[in-house]
C-alpha cells in the first residue's frame, strides 16, 4: 500500500491555518499515534457536544478505542456518529521577542469518519493483546487474560485512518525585524515525557520483568 501522499484526503482534513505545516503522510501520523497512550473524541448527542478522552492504540490503518458497554461514548458511537477525533504530542515552548510571536513546536494528528465495531471474541481479544502489546511488551504472557463475563461487558472500536491529517511545527522563534534588536532572552524550551523508576506494589517475591525493569530507558 502507498502510505505517502501530498494532499488531503478530504474537504474536512484539509489544513487551512499555516497549511505549510500540514502532512498528510501515513509514516507521520502512525508515529504521532503509535506515541500516544490517548486520544479526545468529539462527538455531537442531538442536545450537546462532548470531547471525552480515552485510550487508544493503532492496529495497521486503524485506530483501535474499548470501553464499558454502557458507557456514553461507547453506545453513542455504536449508532454510526461522525466524530473527530485529535492526538497532540507537544515538544517545546518557543519565546520569542515579541509576546504575538511565542508558540509551540508539535505534532498533531486530527481523524475523521465513524466508528466501527469489533466483533467476535478472538477478534475482539486481538485487539486488547495489542493493546496490552502497546502498554508493556511482553505483558499479555503474564496477566491474567480477560474472562468471558468481562469480555462480554467490553465493547472494542475502530475507525479507519483514511480521513486524517497531521500537522507539525518543528521550528525556533521568528520575530518581526523590528523586534529583532530588543533585550529579550528568545529561544525554545524543550518538552517531553520522561519515564521514570517503576513503583512496585505488593510484589513478594515475584521477580520483576525485563520490560519493567528496563522501562526507565526505554
Amino acid at each position: 500500500m502507498n502510505t505517502k501522499t501530498s494532499s488531503a484526503p478530504s474537504s474536512r482534513t484539509k489544513v487551512r491555518r499555516i497549511a505549510e505545516l500540514a502532512n498528510y503522510e501515513k509514516e507521520s501520523l502512525y508515529g504521532i499515534i503509535d506515541e500516544a497512550y490517548f486520544c479526545h473524541i468529539a462527538f455531537s448527542d442531538g442536545e450537546n457536544t462532548h470531547c471525552i478522552p480515552t485510550a487508544c492504540w493503532r492496529i495497521e490503518n486503524y485506530l483501535y478505542i474499548h470501553g464499558s458497554n454502557g458507557g456514553r461514548l461507547t453506545k453513542k458511537l455504536l449508532t454510526g456518529a461522525q466524530t473527530s477525533i485529535g492526538i497532540t504530542h507537544i515538544d517545546g515552548l518557543v519565546l520569542a521577542r515579541s509576546a504575538f510571536s511565542h508558540t509551540m513546536n508539535y505534532r498533531s494528528a486530527v481523524i475523521y469518519g465513524v466508528f466501527e465495531e469489533v466483533k467476535g471474541n478472538s477478534e475482539k481479544m486481538h485487539a486488547l493483546d495489542s493493546f496490552m502489546e502497546k502498554i508493556a511488551a511482553g505483558r499479555k504472557n503474564e496477566a491474567r487474560p480477560g474472562n468471558e463475563k468481562e469480555l462480554a461487558a467490553t465493547s472494542v472500536l475502530r475507525i479507519s485512518l483514511e480521513e486524517a491529517a497531521t500537522k507539525i511545527s518543528n521550528t525556533h522563534p521568528s520575530d518581526k525585524e523590528e523586534d529583532i534588536d530588543l533585550p529579550v532572552w528568545a529561544g525554545v524550551l524543550p518538552l517531553k515525557i520522561r519515564r521514570e523508576t517503576p513503583l512496585p506494589y505488593e510484589n513478594k517475591n515475584i521477580p520483576t520483568p525485563e520490560y519493567v525493569k528496563n522501562w526507565a530507558n526505554a
